[in-house]
């Protein structure tokens, strides 16, 4: 059972626990409409059976292995064409503390985590509300894979597999919340280019030609950026800087 937690600001202090759900962002978003969730509230599922990820993919997950939950914000302060920042404050923060059991960790553009040489151990699907021009509430679904060893998926791992030792659940879920509470405050105080900074650091691929895959073709680039829209910039062969924006290209 996780419980309201204690040393954080605002994050955790209203927590919705559920033995299993479908998605946790689609809780927490009817507790928003039925306006029975605040800024901070956390929705958490033990197994979550049809969690969503980006593309329109689905995130699998075992029962009682893995992180999956979602928080809601209400980034009002940002601009709505300014909503990449909250994906990399988020990206940053589970970086910064997981890296203390996996170094190699990276963020793959544009926010999964993965562990080069293993696959990848979690991603993060933000869904935001809207009210006209203002931004309303910022759903932010959260899947780690922690304990979990056996996947259907040959590029998925967990911190369990690849470091072999096994771990708390809510222990983690504690530290991870108040870590994702100082990256979010960060965001409030405008450290927007520290962030950036941070993300661009910590970006897998970038600097280092690769192949992928657009409009049915494939070709070699680098990444060099990231737009203020959020969208992947990549310098071909022949010095042309392309922008990308989610489904729009594949790693291959």
């Amino acid at each position: 059972m996780y419980k309201i937690l204690a040393n954080t600001i605002f994050l955790g202090k209203d927590v919705h626990f559920l033995p299993e759900c479908h998605s946790t962002n689609d809780i927490a978003l009817n507790l928003v409409r039925q306006k029975l969730a605040i800024e901070g509230s956390i929705v958490i599922c033990d197994h979550q059976s049809r969690g969503k990820g980006q593309r329109g993919n689905t995130w699998q997950s075992q029962p009682g292995q893995n992180l999956t939950f979602s928080l809601v914000l209400r980034p009002d302060f940002m601009d709505i064409s300014e909503q990449f920042y909250l994906n990399m404050a988020v990206s940053n923060s589970i970086r910064r503390l997981l890296q203390e059991y996996i170094p190699n960790l990276e963020v793959k553009w544009p926010n999964d985590l993965i562990v080069p040489a293993f696959g990848k151990i979690g991603g993060i699907l933000i869904e935001n509300t809207f009210s006209g021009k203002e931004w309303e509430y910022a759903i932010v679904g959260i899947g780690l894979n922690i304990n979990q060893q056996d996947f259907e998926s040959s590029n998925a791992a967990s911190i369990r597999s690849i470091t072999g030792s096994q771990f708390g659940l809510e222990e983690l879920f504690r530290l991870l919340v108040t870590q994702l509470e100082q990256g979010y405050i960060q965001l409030k105080k405008g450290k927007w280019i520290d962030i950036k900074s941070e993300y661009m650091m910590n970006l897998h691929r970038m600097g280092i030609w690769s192949d992928y895959s657009a409009d049915g073709q494939q070709f070699s680039g680098k990444i060099v950026g990231i737009n203020e829209f959020g969208k992947l910039e990549i310098e071909t062969e022949n010095g042309e800087i392309r922008s990308f924006g989610l489904k729009e290209v594949a790693f291959v």
